[in-house]
């Protein structure tokens, strides 16, 4: 075992690195159980060469040498040597080496750090207790200047007429927070639409408000804002700078990749606008604190070279996310588009490791791990926490779980002016949790996507608890890459 990264305990913290669905050799043993009893849970792939090994309930990630991967193979899903296995790998490696790597697995199974079990599902009841909102996505304009062909919010418009957020109801919102977060001390606010600097001297007006806020309630707000660029002139920027703590930039990649889905009024592209503007906004925040932020639907599934592009015109923070976009519209990814978009990802980590390690650094945010520290359990069990932690607020003040909900009645939680309407969804968010969902409760990747996305879910199975197959095979090896990378570095 060449190197190993190992859990922080509990009940507070706990890190937990990940290994994917087996790729070639590998194998993912599981043996389930019901609540209360443990679930033990490996799993383990080779990449280019390199055997990963993941216990997923202890977080530890190990990598094994050739023999010791085989080894492993002769271990029963209760973590027991099955001899008649060794006996069949006399006859490729030598008995030492058999030995050793045996008395190795043994040594982590000892220590806790392979083959543990689950003990997280009987502590969550005290995690999850008292929940309290800590961020508010603020819709500040239900319109838009762009008409992206994959948009989920019909151009800016939700399900509805297009609108802006009112300072009243922004200020309102700010106090509903406030009211509505315990004691909790920082508090996190995104302006979102829409296009946010279309409605942008309200946004400065609740940011002013809230400053004056959280002095008297002993808060602290931390600001985001979502634009596509178009509007981002000198005056907005050096406001964003002086208040927003971070700043998403979206862009697709490629001009001609992102010319053919972000599209004016007129039906023109908007790079040559938006790629000048967007680098001017990371040199004036030191290439700090932003993300530029793309999407790939099935029309580029190569979408590797759109990341590479991001990095080669000098972003060094990029997100560029699969769209989540209906059947019907033609840009959807699909069930037979999984193997290709998995290969680009596992090409892209070969040639982002390669970059970072000849000094040609960036950030792609899906290959980024903290196998350290990381998020708490609670947060790893409950994801984003839509719906009770995180809510969308629309230009009129209503309360809806996240922003990809907004305008579905069914998920109207109440207005920022009432409060909580007592919709028995949000009990249904408050539940949530991977060991409610039977595809997360024996899946090894459940800490990492903590039970995927319930808009997503809901998208496509109508059942906030029945995760987005396609999204679930996508963040399987984006963390299987992930977690390669981390060991190339390690090294």
């Amino acid at each position: 075992m060449l190197w190993k990264a190992g859990s922080a305990g509990l009940p507070d913290r706990i890190c937990l690195p990940v290994i994917p669905k087996a790729e070639a050799q590998g194998q993912m043993r599981v043996l389930t159980g019901c609540p209360g009893k443990l679930v033990i849970m490996i799993h383990a792939y080779s990449m280019y060469g390199t055997n990963l090994v993941l216990d997923v309930s202890s977080g530890a990630v190990h990598v094994f040498d050739d023999t010791a991967f085989r080894v492993l193979k002769c271990f029963g899903q209760d973590g027991r040597l099955e001899e008649e296995k060794i006996s069949k790998l006399r006859e490729e490696f030598p008995e030492r080496e058999i030995r050793e790597a045996v008395d190795e697995i043994r040594t982590l199974i000892s220590e806790g750090l392979l083959f543990s079990g689950d003990i997280y599902e009987e502590h969550l009841p005290q995690w999850t207790r008292n929940t309290v909102v800590k961020a508010l996505c603020l819709h500040i304009a239900h319109d838009c200047n762009l008409r992206c062909k994959y948009c989920f919010a019909g151009t800016g418009e939700y399900l509805g007429e297009r609108s802006l957020m009112s300072l009243e109801v922004g200020m309102r919102a700010i106090d509903f927070l406030i009211e509505n977060s315990g004691n909790r001390r920082n508090l996190e606010v995104d302006f979102f639409g829409g296009e946010p600097l279309m409605n942008f001297d309200v946004v400065k007006g609740i940011v002013h408000y809230a400053r004056t806020r959280e002095r008297d309630c002993k808060k602290n707000f931390r600001f985001t804002i979502t634009t596509n660029v178009l509007l981002l002139d000198k005056d907005k920027r050096d406001f964003i700078n002086e208040h927003m703590d971070n700043v998403v930039l979206s862009i697709d990649g490629r001009k001609e990749v992102n010319d053919a889905m972000r599209q004016r009024l007129d039906g023109t592209g908007c790079y040559d606008r938006i790629l000048p503007l967007a680098k001017t906004m990371v040199e004036e925040r030191g290439h700090e604190n932003y993300y530029v932020r793309g999407t790939f639907t099935r029309n580029n599934l190569d979408f590797g070279e759109d990341v590479l592009h991001l990095a080669d015109e000098g972003f060094e923070q990029i997100s560029v996310e699969p769209v989540v976009a209906s059947a019907d519209s033609g840009l959807d990814i699909r069930e037979e588009d999984i193997p290709r978009a998995c290969a680009e990802y596992k090409r892209l980590a070969k040639i982002y490791a390669e970059r970072r390690a000849s000094g040609r650094w960036f950030n792609f945010f899906h290959f980024m791990l903290d196998l350290e520290g990381g998020p708490c359990i609670a947060k790893r069990l409950r994801g984003c926490g839509s719906g009770t932690e995180y809510l969308a607020v629309t230009p009129e003040g209503d309360i809806y779980p996240c922003h990809q909900f907004v305008g579905q009645p069914r998920f109207l939680l109440g207005s920022v002016f009432k409060g909580f309407s007592g919709n028995p969804e949000r009990e249904e968010f408050c539940n949530s949790n991977v060991y409610e969902k039977p595809e997360c409760r024996a899946c090894w990747a459940k800490y990492y996507c903590s039970g995927g996305c319930a808009a997503n879910a809901w998208k496509f199975n109508r059942d906030i608890k029945k995760p987005y197959r396609v999204g679930c095979e996508l963040e399987k090896k984006r963390i299987e890459c992930a977690l390669w990378i981390k060991a190339k570095e390690a090294r």
